[in-house]
């Protein structure tokens, strides 16, 4: 029997590769998609084998991840409960549906993944692999008893680990876990379950690795400018980028200033609620910018009708349901509300503040001329209209005032 599993080299799953193999008597295959982790890729091909695996598949998706999951993304405004760029969230897709791609290639009938019990990610893994190959099975060792009994938590993974002499980043002393890729760092787990704890303090400062703190970022401002056509930025600093150099250039730029850190509690599919810290300094810049780039190109009533799907959008993608009939026909709205969302915004990046500076498009719907407190050239607008126009819309408040009134007197 062959198993893919999801391998990132970090302390879950270079336990679980180990695991699975002496269970399941075994072949696994650890494949490991390249979506930015950067050094956390060093070694993971000779940490993999030494682990058992017979055979290491890593693959660059840097451009699929920007292209067809994070600008699309973007382009709906996602962002769940009012805070989360959701960076974890879209990367499992991508990561699911190419484990089971390499499944078929491999004549494999599982695929396995490390995601605990109590998380998102199972249900997001799984999810993908029931919509795109519904005959593999799935092999989740945080859901299996024995497992757990062998491993009750972090530290006896670690003891684990060194046991088997497999380095992983995680220590005794460094219990948090991360996860890092193109769109963001999350950081979760051991000291950060203590929702008091403040994860923004001095002490805490060396946690963070796509980002200074506002303290440290620099006295002066820096602009920036995006260049967006229906809805997907294609440049910046009047430089043309795909998608992939887009979010390069702008996580340098966010991370310099400070920009894009998150710390907040957020409530997972599974019921509970759970404390993570995110860095998303390029992802916070472009959504930043591109609803900046929609405020002049977008009719009001599209605008309110997208928004008012932006909640249920967010929760699709953070829930796993990337690849669900409902997600793809909110995105054919999506994008068909993008096609005058084109034009150029600039912002100034400061202390972890990103600030319009200016916005312009061919396109864009608004009109110095009618918007004047001045005295309109055009006479599109007629000021002693809004008098009908507020009697109409006051006239249901009278009739309600009214009968409460009464209501009162009697």
């Amino acid at each position: 029997m062959r198993i893919v599993l999801a391998y990132s080299g970090g302390l879950d799953t270079s336990v679980l590769l180990s695991w699975i193999k002496e269970k399941y008597r075994c072949e696994m295959i650890a494949f490991c998609a390249n979506i930015g982790q950067e050094e956390e890729l060093k070694g993971l091909e000779k940490k993999a084998k030494k682990t058992g695996a017979e055979k290491v598949i890593i693959e660059d998706l840097q451009e699929e991840f920007a292209r067809d999951f994070i600008f699309p993304m973007v382009r709906a405004g996602a962002v769940y409960e009012g805070q989360y760029f959701l960076g974890t969230s879209i990367a499992r897709p991508l990561i699911a549906k190419r484990m089971v791609e390499i499944a078929r290639a491999e004549k494999a009938g599982c695929i396995a993944h490390g995601a605990t019990g109590k998380g998102n990610d199972q249900v997001r893994f799984e999810l993908t692999a029931a919509a795109l190959a519904p005959e593999l099975d799935v092999i989740a060792p945080w859901r299996d008893a024995t497992f757990r009994n062998q491993f009750p938590g972090r530290t006896e993974m670690i003891h684990y680990c060194t046991e088997k002499k497999i380095p992983v980043q995680a220590t005794a002393k460094k219990p948090y876990s991360m996860d890092r890729n193109l769109l963001h760092i999350s950081y979760e787990a051991g000291i950060l379950e203590d929702p008091w704890l403040d994860a923004s303090a001095p002490a805490h400062r060396d946690m963070y690795k796509l980002s200074v703190s506002p303290e440290e970022a620099p006295d002066k401002p820096e602009y920036v400018t995006l260049e967006f056509e229906r809805g997907d930025c294609v440049g910046v600093n009047r430089k043309p980028l795909d998608p992939l150099g887009v979010m390069k250039a702008l996580n340098r730029l966010g991370g310099k200033h400070g920009i894009g850190r998150v710390d907040m509690v957020e409530n997972r599919y599974v019921g509970m609620k759970s404390r993570g810290v995110y860095e998303t300094p390029g992802g916070a810049i472009l959504h930043f910018g591109h609803r900046q780039i929609e405020s002049i190109t977008m009719d009001r009533e599209v605008m309110h009708l997208r928004d008012s799907l932006i909640p249920k959008y967010a929760e699709l993608v953070y829930y796993g349901y990337w690849f669900s009939p409902e997600r793809l026909a909110l995105q054919a709205l999506v994008n068909d509300t993008q096609k005058n969302v084109s034009g150029t915004v600039r912002l100034k990046l400061y202390k972890g503040n990103i600030i319009t500076a200016g916005r312009k498009s061919p396109l864009s719907l608004y009109d110095p001329n009618i918007a004047t407190m001045e005295a309109d050239p055009t006479k599109s607008y007629n000021q002693d209209d809004a008098t009908g126009f507020i009697r109409l819309n006051a006239l249901r408040l009278k009739v309600a005032a009214q009968l409460a009134s009464s209501q009162t007197k009697t």
